[in-house]
């Protein structure tokens, strides 16, 4: 890690293509490269990706300079377009020296078949010589170049055992070739050299076609933007470019177009289809004033949308972008590659040495004695070590955006496979968010009736964004009741709101509040327990007169209903083996009324009631201490403390960007069900991570004793190294066949 400096809010962060990359040690050796840049706080390199991500301070020449040293390095660096243009390629593209190489290599290999079948092919050296050559030193001169500079760098990676592997196996059979008796016939290697190399080529052009799959995921999110929008202007109707629309702008967008950016609806009514972002496939019915998704598709109507949002800062944009940066980064299981990747390749030119020495003084000959180390040293190449975790995360981010369940950070999705605990906020996440008001109740001596005391708690609640003060609003608006802004306001966060409304101080809020500010509830005392106990959330209005004690006016009961699917949910939770907690700024008595319906267990301790949303985050950092992996899930602004708390948070996608911004995972659409996918999806990727790991490291410690040994000749060592990273990158696309379970 570079410790030049800290990083700071005006740092930058660049992401540069790289190409020339082929194994686990080629991703250590360009981090350390540009690790080495000074400015440079963190460099972090996916070999799946073929991408670094660096973060740095701002300095305008900076970008110049780390691409500088991704080339000094020995590799290419490339600019987003050169990436993106690489990825929309053919199938087939890079095809071409398979092909040859293949040519090449199939008169040198007839004869090893010819054996098998008891037959004795052998073709005159001097043919040999000349098919074996342009495959050595054309098709494989990337392997030379790139691994001459890996020996300027004093590294090694995959490149520099090929060419060590193939040149010695060439030259001893050039040197067999040139010191035999005229007229002898004598047994030459130049079918394994070509072959081997031929045979890395097309495990390299495979492996570069299953990345192309891996990453298929973001290039449909960047396929979901259309190139031009229709914008109402003064002529009419005009076709501009989707990158010259501005906020403000009326655009139309006719029946089966996908909207260019995000808005709201000015004119029309539609259904529309927000699969690719929400995973939900049935349309949703918009009407005027509703909000609309870029890259969305409209239903039957035409439509005029009112533009909110261009750019970077559409909801389209940011998805691509979190799917990207979870792609980027590393998982905290990719250290264990990255120190082993960082001693391999030294170690295995060291057993290929030790090999050759070994059956050349146990009396073997000396050109067996070179074949066996060959052997070692092309089934030891580090390709399969380097994809394993990177094409797996990749494979598993992608298909969960198609699902509606965006995972910003590696980390977020290894640690939610271990989460045994989850803790939900109740408003909002388990229920509907919207309270209505059910009951207002004023004393029998009380000084106002009851639309004089909806009128003043209305009043005092009018610049509140609090569902319990909408729903207040909501019931003036019902009876006609008109309102008047309130003067002195302030806000209690927990508690409740004071201010002037006409010439009269109020206090609205809970009755925890009520209490410490001692107001007597009076003969209203038993009814309050009664409406807790069926499950109604109360607050109270109260009169604080110039002196003396406040004096209650009114008692209001509000009602919220569960979310569809939520009791569900839970029991899907609890079908997994994991506990779930309900987390509650309501009295006690409200809070288990409500999780008696949702299928709680107040008696095991799911609920935790008359939490101050301050106090949230508190909770779940208790959780964590009692030896729990806690996941929470939350939607709104006081949730994002507990969010960041937990181990992995969770923010439903119909909340605010705050709690989106505090959470690893974001799910796309407020449905419950996406909680236990989320868990799945992490549970199949670790799978995965592990499985690659184990088949990754398993060719290495089984194949590189047997080379050793003298049982795998080079051309079998290299089809099982071509293998390992096919095998690892196929292991990993299994992934995308992944749907949320029903």
């Amino acid at each position: 890690m570079n410790t030049h400096s800290t990083p700071s809010l005006t740092d930058e962060t660049l992401d540069i293509g790289i190409g020339g990359m082929t194994c686990a040690s080629c991703v250590g050796r360009v981090e350390r490269a540009l690790n080495k840049v000074p400015g440079v706080h963190s460099a972090s390199v996916n070999l799946a990706t073929e991408s670094a991500r660096i973060v740095y301070a701002g300095d305008a020449a900076m970008q110049a300079r780390l691409k500088r040293a991704v080339r000094d390095a020995g590799y290419e660096p490339r600019s987003p377009a050169e990436v993106d243009a690489l990825e929309s390629v053919s199938p087939w593209t890079g095809f071409a020296p398979v092909a040859w190489g293949a040519l090449l290599s199939a008169p040198l290999a007839l004869p090893m078949v010819g054996d098998w079948m008891g037959l004795h092919w052998m073709l005159p050296a001097w043919l040999q010589f000349v098919l074996a050559t342009p495959v050595q030193f054309i098709l494989g001169a990337r392997f030379y170049k790139a691994g001459w500079h890996a020996v300027l760098a004093r590294s090694g990676n995959m490149d520099l055992l090929v060419s060590i592997g193939t040149t010695a196996g060439w030259a001893l059979s050039v040197w067999l070739w040139l010191s035999a008796p005229a007229g002898a016939m004598v047994h030459l290697y130049f079918e394994g050299s070509a072959v081997v190399i031929t045979l890395v080529l097309l495990g390299k052009w495979l492996e570069a076609r299953a990345k192309r799959q891996t990453t298929a995921a973001i290039r449909a999110l960047h396929a979901l933007r259309p190139d031009v929008a229709h914008v109402l202007g003064r002529n009419g109707e005009v076709d501009v470019p989707v990158a010259e629309v501005l906020v403000g702008d009326r655009i139309v967008v006719k029946p089966g177009e996908r909207f260019p950016v995000d808005g709201t609806l000015a004119e029309g009514e539609t259904q529309v289809d927000e699969s690719m972002l929400t995973g939900e496939p049935l349309p949703v019915r918009k009407d005027a004033g509703d909000k609309l998704t870029g890259g969305s598709i409209n239903g039957e109507g035409r439509v005029v949308l009112l533009v909110t949002a261009v750019g970077v800062d559409t909801v389209l944009s940011r998805i691509i972008r979190l799917v990207e940066d979870a792609q980027a980064a590393k998982a905290p299981i990719q250290r264990l590659v990255d120190q082993v990747s960082a001693v391999f390749v030294p170690v295995v030119l060291v057993l290929a040495l030790l090999t050759l020495l070994g059956w050349w003084f146990s009396g073997a000959s000396f050109e067996t004695a070179v074949i066996y180390a060959v052997a070692v040293l092309v089934i030891a190449c580090p390709c399969a070590l380097g994809l394993a975790t990177p094409a797996a995360i990749m494979a598993g981010t992608g298909v969960a955006a198609q699902h509606g369940i965006l995972i910003k950070d590696a980390q977020a999705l290894e640690l939610a496979h271990k989460v045994d605990v989850v803790a939900f906020d109740k408003t909002g996440t388990l229920t509907l968010g919207r309270p209505r008001l059910n009951a207002l109740v004023v004393p029998p001596d009380a000084a106002m009736d009851a639309d004089a005391a909806l009128r003043a708690s209305a009043s005092l609640q009018s610049g509140s964004e609090h569902p319990l003060a909408r729903a207040v609003l909501a019931a003036a608006a019902e009876k006609g009741i008109a309102i008047t802004a309130p003067e002195s306001l302030r806000s209690v966060p927990g508690r409740g709101s004071e201010g002037v409304v006409g010439t009269t101080s109020y206090c609205m809020g809970s009755l925890r509040w009520m209490a410490e500010l001692g107001v007597d509830l009076g003969s209203l005392a038993a009814q309050s327990h009664a409406l807790q106990a069926n499950g109604a959330t109360v607050s109270v209005l109260a009169e604080r007169p110039a002196d003396g004690p406040l004096t209650l006016r009114a008692m209001l009961a509000f009602g919220d209903e569960p979310k569809p699917g939520a009791q569900a949910a839970l029991a899907a939770l609890r079908a997994r083996g994991i506990k779930t907690v309900m987390i509650s700024g309501d009295n006690r008595g409200a809070a288990e009324a409500m999780a008696s319906r949702l299928g709680l267990r107040p008696e095991e301790g799911e609920v935790m009631a008359e939490v101050l949303p301050g106090d949230k985050a508190a909770l779940v950092a208790g959780l964590r201490e009692g030896g729990h992996t806690v996941a929470m899930v939350g939607d709104g602004v006081n949730d994002a403390p507990a969010l960041a708390a937990a181990d992995v948070g969770l923010a439903m996608g119909n909340g605010t960007d705050v709690a989106m911004h505090a959470a690893g995972i974001t799910l796309m659409r407020g449905d419950l069900d996406l909680v236990a996918a989320a868990l799945d999806i992490s549970d199949r990727t670790v799978a995965k991570i592990r499985q690659n790991l184990f088949w990754a490291f398993f060719y290495n410690v089984a194949g590189i004793p047997l080379a050793a040994l003298g049982y795998l000749n080079p051309v079998v060592a290299g089809a099982a190294m071509a293998l390992s990273s096919v095998s690892v990158m196929t292991n990993a696309l299994l992934l995308k066949r992944w749907k949320p379970r029903e």
